[in-house]
């Protein structure tokens, strides 16, 4: 259906916002909820929307919820974690682990952080992550300008991308000697291994991450037969 496309583009419809549903659309256009189903499906095979089965997964923090910005989450639940950067640098796509074939990347910039909490008056480490977005405007100068207020989600939005949909797996592991000497934990500690890859609205690429996680902060929360 040429209008929604029309809205899409034309910015009336922002990244990331949701349509209204079927039978709404139905009763906008005049039209049977079999047209818009087919309207949809076309949008959906030209990569201007995505369609989700109610199935979701979101990562918390304590019991709290965190959202595409962990940082932002944590601090607007009254958390006092805190995040050290350890480096911002261009990578090759061939320097980044379990990249998706499907992924378009020559080149990328990868933000590796730690992020810690106070235990016993000392900061403790709880999180290991390192993030590729692709060398884009807005984003190619950040090895030299550091992140917007020490935010990658920041850094993101102001470059116009905007997760919305994609994939991630979830496994345990134990540390390797480097990723143990960064958390400042023995060798074999078991910690969560997370691998998202995020898409925005129209399928480009946005992030792609791998998190070490500590399981006595950190769980992975499947939901489903929800209208998300």
């Amino acid at each position: 259906m040429a209008t929604l496309s029309e809205r899409i583009y034309d910015g009336r419809y922002a990244p990331g916002a949701r349509l209204a549903g079927e039978n709404e659309l139905a009763r906008e256009f005049g039209v049977s909820r079999g047209t818009i189903r087919q309207a949809l499906a076309d949008l959906q095979r030209q990569r201007l929307i995505a369609t989700r089965s109610g199935l979701g997964s979101f990562v918390s923090f304590d019991g709290h919820r965190l959202g595409r910005g962990w940082a932002r989450s944590m601090t607007e639940a009254g958390l006092d974690v805190s995040t050290r950067v350890l480096g911002i640098e261009p990578v090759e796509r061939s320097m980044v682990p379990e990249l998706p074939t499907e992924v378009s990347l020559d080149q990328g910039i990868a933000v590796r952080r730690v992020r810690s909490v106070l235990e016993d008056g000392r900061p403790c480490p709880i999180s290991f992550e390192c993030s590729t977005v692709p060398a884009v405007a807005g984003l190619v100068d950040l090895p030299g300008q550091g992140l917007p207020e020490g935010s990658l989600a920041n850094a993101l939005a102001d470059a116009g991308l905007i997760s919305d949909h994609g994939t991630q797996q979830v496994d345990v592991r134990p540390l390797d000697a480097r990723e143990a000497s960064i958390l400042g934990r023995d060798v074999g500690t078991s910690f969560l291994r997370s691998v998202r890859t995020s898409f925005d609205v129209t399928g480009t690429f946005v992030e792609h991450v791998i998190s070490l996680l500590d399981p006595r902060h950190f769980r992975l929360t499947l939901t489903f037969g929800e209208n998300s």
